[in-house]
């Protein structure tokens, strides 16, 4: 039994290093619920994290007439970059998501997201660029 057990370690350990291992990929959303996030650095992208807000409060930015998506109710920073609120159809929105507990974060690459209460901080480590995003306000740097 012994040998057995051996023999499948052996061969597990011998084919272990060529396994692929996944992209780091986060969905999350804060405690209220009022904001969720998406971080990953697929294969051949730069790391990303994108974060909207359900029912926003503030004022609107201005809507780019070439915009033909969603505007003014999602952020997007790209590693390296700076934060841009961005046109678009897809979602960071989600049923089920889990909820990254006020003061937690995550991170990817030099990305790194802090959840709050109603609102969620992302930083690029690297450049010192963020955003923060809640219900009633936005702040891009």
């Amino acid at each position: 039994m012994k040998a057995k057990i051996a023999a499948a370690l052996a061969a597990v350990t011998a084919v272990a290093p060529g396994i692929a291992h996944a992209d780091p990929f986060y969905q999350f959303q804060s405690p209220s619920g009022d904001v969720t996030c998406v971080m990953a650095a697929f294969q051949g992208d730069a790391p990303r994290a994108s974060c909207g807000v359900a029912n926003p409060t503030y004022v609107m930015p201005l809507r780019p007439q070439s915009c033909m998506g969603a505007f003014g109710d999602q952020v997007d920073i790209v590693q390296g970059s700076s934060p841009a609120m961005v046109c678009h159809t897809d979602t960071t929105r989600g049923t089920g998501l889990p909820t990254l507990q006020a003061g937690d974060t995550r991170s990817v690459a030099a990305l790194t997201c802090r959840s709050e209460a109603a609102a969620v901080t992302c930083t690029d480590t690297g450049t010192g660029h963020f955003f923060r995003l809640s219900r009633g306000a936005y702040n891009l740097k």
